[in-house]
């Protein structure tokens, strides 16, 4: 899609506000931002203005890119060819929501992408104002700002400034992230596709690291790995006794009582975890912590563990994992679920990537 067309949506979509809500005027403005400012990253690397940080970083993007056409059967086309300066940290803000004693997220649905577990806005103001409004009716609200997404190819995606604040090897992976949403991604399951791409993300960039002969990013990466899985394996074993809280029939002030302890409990765990990596502590612990907070490691991790038994199942062809993991996305969601649940059960430990 053009600017012009993009244009001619939101005028569409000004007089749908008449009939359902504002927020996808605000999204489609938000969109045309980001497309607007696009410049070819050829032509900023061959402008002399270019500030020298800059240019080696766009420089990483192109040889990554090309990369992940070569080595990683991602698309080839206009993603990632250029970058837009958005003058901002984030490009957008998710709202994440759950009841008070639940963790089911709150599912907000959308033309052609479906339905997923979380609500995006440009602007921070405008997510805030969501979250107050979830609050008021009783949910969990968590807001977290967001550096990168996918359109799935619908537009030529470009590198952001927001992607810009991360290491080579953060910068690198998330376009591999990004690019699998291109390869795959179905209606109403967030979990699958977050943690498909983040599976083909690590693959991917374990690929490169070795490709690239980086030694001591390698080292770090897989440190950071390490840590992240540990964390995971402390927030799911949170949600496990909150669940088992939440079946229980008791009173909510009974329930709170027990929600709060196991909750601090956690955080004094992660804190425990993260000293002991000789990490500071990180963004997750700041504000409250709460069933919506919970969210994102569940979508984004949960079923990695299934994708990487396949890709062992298909002898670390990514060819391979892409197509079975499409005869996978044509399940239902029942089926699905059962059979990546089995998948999960039976993954011995990390590909050789």
């Amino acid at each position: 899609m053009n600017l012009n067309s993009a244009l001619r949506t939101v005028l569409t979509l000004g007089l749908c506000c008449l009939l359902a809500s504002c927020y996808y005027v605000q999204a489609t403005r938000g969109q045309i931002e980001v497309l607007s400012k696009r410049e070819p990253i050829d032509e900023i690397l061959e402008s002399p203005n270019t500030e020298a940080e800059l240019r080696r970083r766009l420089g990483l993007v192109q040889e990554a890119r090309q990369f992940s056409i070569d080595e990683l059967s991602l698309p080839d086309n206009r993603s990632y060819r250029a970058y837009s300066d958005l003058e901002r940290d984030f490009v957008v803000w998710n709202v994440f929501a759950a009841p008070e004693f639940s963790l089911e997220a709150r599912e907000w649905c959308y033309p052609v992408v479906g339905c997923v577990s979380y609500r995006g806005y440009f602007s921070e103001e405008a997510a805030n104002r969501e979250a107050g409004k979830l609050r008021q009716k009783g949910f969990d609200v968590a807001v977290g700002g967001v550096p990168a997404y996918s359109t799935l190819g619908n537009f030529n995606d470009p590198v952001l400034n927001t992607m810009m604040r991360w290491d080579d090897v953060k910068l690198v992976s998330t376009l591999f992230h990004e690019l699998a949403h291109q390869v795959l991604y179905i209606k109403d399951d967030t979990a699958f596709n977050e943690s498909f791409a983040t599976a083909v993300e690590e693959i991917g960039i374990e690929r490169w690291l070795a490709a690239t002969d980086r030694p001591d990013d390698m080292a770090g990466y897989r440190a950071g790995k390490a840590l992240h899985r540990g964390l995971v394996e402390l927030v799911n074993a949170a949600k496990d006794d909150l669940a088992d809280y939440y079946d229980r029939d008791i009173d909510a002030d009974t329930m709170r009582e027990l929600k709060s302890e196991r909750l601090q409990q956690l955080a004094s765990d992660v804190r425990k975890e993260l000293r002991a990596a000789g990490r500071s502590e990180n963004h997750w612990l700041t504000g409250e912590i709460n069933n919506a907070r919970l969210l994102p490691m569940s979508l984004y991790d949960g079923q990695v563990p299934a994708f990487l038994a396949l890709y062992a199942e298909c002898e670390s062809d990514l060819g391979c994992l892409y197509e079975e993991a499409g005869k996978l996305s044509k399940l239902d969601r029942e089926e699905r679920s059962a059979r990546l649940a089995a998948l999960t059960a039976g993954y011995q430990g990390p590909g050789d990537g």
